[in-house]
């Protein structure tokens, strides 16, 4: 049994980019092999949240690498699994190396001893009037002296281009209606940090972008909620499939999907699923 009742930008993400995909993640709750490269970033978003627990004077590149290994250690005694991808001493030299040219590419982007930020890895969550519960985890909120809020999420990839960066985009501007419908502030600026190019796009949302957000949220839901009710979690064939986990299981590419767990209840509808 399962139930539908909140949603993330990366699961939101999920759907639109193929029903059967939310539904193998957030219905069936499939477990998912461990990835090189989610783990390369999360390794990097532990050293830079740990970076500033350090006095100012000593949020250095230098301070990065020392806490690098650390942080493997950490992640990895946490989640053993994710060692068997590294499975010797060269291996593990090559990610601590890669994720330390990602920590260089930030310290070319901002000076963190200049940066006291309100917030690190925070968790907003609220509830819309139909009893959907949005959720997401911010990297780092920063406040002004003069109380503007910035918004700031580490990418470990490279920036897309402009027709390729909707997801990402699409998260900046969900996370501000999370602030938005909690504080009912109108978070000042928006930032993405890519680490992999070492390039920063922000932009400043208007109460027309939360408004248009909200809506667009409320439709995916929508969406959501039709499939759950019908049982049709249709495919959707894109490039991405070659990276998708779920391949072995997706009728689009001739296998057969395992049955749905039954839908106990879905928030924001009285209408009982199939």
């Amino acid at each position: 049994m399962a139930e539908l009742t909140a949603l993330s930008p990366s699961r939101a993400n999920d759907f639109l980019q193929c029903p059967l995909k939310f539904r193998f993640r957030s219905v069936d709750r499939l477990p998912e092999p461990p990835s090189p490269a989610a783990f390369k970033g999360t390794l990097v978003h532990a050293v830079l949240e740990q970076l500033f627990d350090a006095e100012s004077e000593r949020r250095t590149y230098e301070t990065a690498l020392a806490l690098l290994p650390g942080c493997y250690e950490q992640l990895t005694s946490a989640t053993p699994e994710l060692a068997e991808m590294y499975p010797d001493e060269q291996a593990v030299r090559t990610l601590l190396g890669e994720a330390a040219a990602l920590l260089r590419a930030y310290f070319g982007l901002e000076l963190p001893d200049r940066l006291e930020p309100a917030e690190r890895e925070s968790f907003v969550t609220v509830t819309l009037d139909s009893g959907l519960e949005l959720r997401g985890f911010i990297d780092r909120v920063d406040v002004a002296p003069g109380g503007q809020v910035r918004l700031v999420d580490y990418k470990t990839g490279k920036q897309p281009r402009p027709q390729y960066g909707r997801e990402a985009d699409f998260q900046m501007r969900f996370y501000a209606l999370l602030r938005y419908r909690r504080d009912g502030v109108l978070v000042h600026t928006l930032q993405l940090m890519y680490l992999g190019s070492g390039s920063i796009k922000s932009y400043r949302p208007t109460l027309a972008d939360i408004e248009r957000t909200e809506a667009e949220v409320r439709g995916i839901w929508d969406e959501i909620t039709s499939c759950a009710r019908t049982g049709n979690w249709r495919p959707q064939k894109s490039k991405l499939c070659d990276w998708c986990s779920f391949k072995e299981l997706c009728p689009a590419w001739g296998n057969q999907a395992p049955a749905a767990p039954e839908i106990t209840r879905i928030a924001g509808t009285e209408v009982a699923p199939a």
